[in-house]
């Protein structure tokens, strides 16, 4: 359930001592498959969640922008809207804001409200950027096509905030359509609404948060991402996307380091292709095998998982589950479990009584069924 609309302009009002002109919400964002391909210019396969970040916003004549979070304990942030510099969650609506005055947005006051939680690797922060980049648009006419704005918003996130993410997350909160997954090729901006509706299957997608949180900005992130272009620019392609041959380009590289991650980036675009000719079939249970494939390569090419992730998925399938996978960046975060509808109970508990025995931190479990994607609610 996403944040009330209606409570955060009462929220707005005590805050600023002013009504807000306007309510707007983008999703979070769960991806089925295709995990480090964006920024490899490959496919995706996200869908948008029903949580994510609601902004109210009003315009400001003093050139400035007040930005606060409903989630954070400061009492907020003041910075001109001509540009500068900041740190921690404040960086990704004014970095937004900032970009946007390029087309013409100026001051404003905002107040922010989530149900994502935050390092779950569901795309907070894409949903921050695009509830923010969607109010400023609206309260100043400024017309931009939603893939530019996705690419907005990603841009202030690798200028302003210091992460080099791709443009999955932005696209999927932007364009995202219920009841369908988003096939996105990351190389041309192209997108496609993919049917997906695990319900009507007698399917239940489970979003297992680890409570293992993870932070981008520490460098491992950064760091796949280069030794994916380093492995690009040794086998003289313009991306891994563009590898054809697999044998021939793990035969010509000594690096086994650099061996593992052509592997996964390879192997997993296809299983995104594959994943798109199976729900366009209507054979959503068989999904179930490509997120563990998936999962698998991300533990042991890519390197990104982490034991929580781990034992989520291998607790899911001992408890029947059809499949399941880590999402997100890695090393933290959140994992999905792909499992028919009566047995969602059974893996559920199976997942919770194993991090009881090992005396983690009980993990949040909620069913995701794909949303629509951002919208002004008010």
């Amino acid at each position: 359930m996403s944040p009330d609309p209606t409570a955060l302009a009462a929220a707005f009002g005590e805050a600023y001592q002013r009504d807000p002109e306007g309510v707007w919400h983008a999703p979070g964002r769960l991806n089925l498959i295709g995990e480090h391909t964006d920024y490899n210019d490959g496919f995706v396969l996200p869908f948008a969640l029903a949580r994510g970040v609601s902004v109210a916003a009003a315009r400001r004549a003093d050139g400035l922008l007040h930005l606060r979070s409903l989630q954070a304990a400061d009492q907020g942030v003041v910075v001109p809207v001509d540009g500068g510099s900041l740190e921690g969650w404040a960086a990704y609506p004014a970095g937004v804001a900032w970009l946007l005055r390029e087309h013409g947005a100026g001051g404003a006051s905002l107040l922010i409200d989530s149900d994502l939680p935050a390092g779950a690797g569901l795309s907070s922060s894409a949903a921050l950027e695009c509830a923010t980049a969607l109010a400023l648009c609206d309260l100043y006419g400024i017309e931009i096509d939603r893939r530019e704005l996705a690419l907005l918003a990603q841009r202030a996130e690798n200028e302003h905030v210091g992460v080099p993410c791709g443009i999955m997350d932005q696209s999927a909160s932007l364009l995202s359509r219920d009841g369908h997954a988003l096939l996105l090729d990351c190389r041309s901006g192209l997108s496609s609404h993919v049917p997906f509706d695990p319900a009507a299957s007698g399917l239940t997608v489970l979003v297992v948060d680890t409570r293992a949180a993870h932070t981008l900005t520490a460098g491992e992130y950064a760091r796949r991402r280069a030794e994916c272009e380093e492995a690009a620019r040794l086998l003289g392609v313009p991306a891994l996307r563009d590898v054809k041959d697999l044998a021939a380009a793990l035969g010509s590289l000594a690096d086994p380091v650099l061996r593992r991650r052509v592997q996964h980036v390879v192997t997993e675009n296809h299983r995104v292709e594959a994943a798109v000719g199976l729900l366009r079939a209507g054979a959503v249970a068989e999904l179930g095998s490509m997120l563990t494939a998936s999962h698998l390569s991300l533990r042991d090419q890519f390197e990104v998982s982490w034991p929580e992730a781990d034992v989520a998925v291998e607790e899911a399938l001992r408890a029947g589950a059809r499949g399941g996978r880590m999402i997100g960046g890695g090393f933290g975060g959140s994992a999905i479990v792909l499992t028919a509808a009566d047995r969602a109970g059974n893996v559920r508990a199976a997942i919770e009584d194993a991090y009881a025995a090992r005396s983690w931190t009980a993990p949040a479990i909620f069913e995701a069924e794909p949303a629509a994607g951002a919208r002004r609610v008010i």
